[in-house]
């Protein structure tokens, strides 16, 4: 009996994980990307004459993987903002396995955007943009676990998704369930296990799920987590699209940044979470107000930095006025007066 290579049982995996529906709704076209928790195909919905993309559980019969995947498009249907992929659809395929339908999202990840170097002015935007779906996630009820460069998309049209919402968990007490959403509130994550949505996604003996570099260290030992791990997340994302470093890991750095920015990273990431910002919120105010040329809450200012600050903001008037200055005292010793 002749062995089988390697090549052709991966064909025959693929061909055996193939979706295949009872009803003829949508078309199959091809794999476009797989993780530790599910595989997402590109598909045709011919009911409604459109692209859509299919995510369905790797493997057969695993209910820890269904349970998670049906978990994420719950969290999904309950967030509907142009920062997270809406869901489309659910339901059985012929095979058993549940699946879930989204939009199909076109475009280039964080990381790929950053290797075209774009200017700092440009990141810290973008860097707004992927706090505002973090903070309305948090505000109901919801906090991701796994933020990092690769699970940012940026599409054609200025778009900035957050994507892999498999790692997410509900937040103890939720904000806004009974009421109006309270954005400064902290609730706490309880430590449940989960499954990984990406390969690249670690998974620590406490059962807590996340990346290295982007955990906060209480959720990388286990302990309970909340929003302020999704802020240090955050900070560490914005430490490596400023720097192309993450930050600590025991290692020297090479990264220079103006004080105020390095502050607000600084903080972000504390180790101690009491000691970062208290929502996603706060951050992506501080560097708001540092784009605008304002004073910023994580960092205090020296007078030389004041002054500097100032005359950077303010630098077209003050060489208006400087030009007024200097044809005034060249009209003075021109006519003597």
């Amino acid at each position: 009996m002749t062995a089988l290579s390697d090549a052709a049982v991966a064909r025959l995996r693929s061909t055996a994980a193939w979706p295949e529906f009872d009803s003829p709704r949508y078309t199959v076209v091809e794999e476009i990307g797989r993780g530790g928790m599910g595989t997402v195909y590109r598909a045709f919905d011919d009911l409604l004459d459109r692209e859509v993309a299919l995510k369905v559980p790797n493997g057969f019969g695993e209910a820890s993987v269904a349970r998670r995947l049906q978990v994420e498009a719950g969290v999904l249907a309950r967030l509907e903002h142009p920062g997270i992929v809406p869901i489309h659809d659910a339901g059985s395929l012929a095979d058993g396995r549940i699946f879930y339908v989204m939009k199909l999202v076109r475009g280039r990840t964080l990381r790929d955007y950053l290797a075209g170097d774009p200017p700092i002015d440009d990141r810290l935007g973008v860097f707004e943009r992927i706090c505002e779906p973090v903070a309305f996630a948090h505000a109901r009820g919801f906090v991701h676990r796994d933020l990092k460069p690769d699970n940012v998309m940026l599409g054609p049209f200025g778009e900035v998704l957050i994507m892999d919402w498999g790692a997410a968990a509900s937040l103890a007490s939720a904000p806004g369930q009974n009421g109006s959403p309270d954005a400064t509130a902290v609730p706490t994550v309880p430590t449940v296990a989960s499954v990984a949505s990406v390969v690249s996604v670690v998974r620590t003996s406490s059962g807590i799920i996340g990346t290295r570099g982007f955990m906060a260290p209480e959720q990388a030992e286990g302990s309970s987590a909340d929003a302020r791990a999704d802020v240090y997340a955050l900070g560490a994302m914005l430490f490596l699209m400023l720097t192309g470093e993450l930050p600590g890991a025991g290692l020297p750095s090479n990264a220079v940044l103006p004080a105020a920015l390095r502050s607000i990273c600084d903080r972000a990431t504390a180790g101690n979470a009491a000691d970062r910002y208290p929502d996603v919120t706060s951050l992506a105010t501080d560097v708001r107000r540092y784009r605008a040329g304002l004073a910023v809450a994580a960092h205090r200012e020296t007078l030389v930095e004041r002054t500097l600050r100032f005359a950077r903001t303010h630098r077209t008037a003050l060489l208006l006025i400087a030009a007024y200055l200097v044809m005034r005292t060249i009209v003075a010793i021109v006519t003597g007066r």
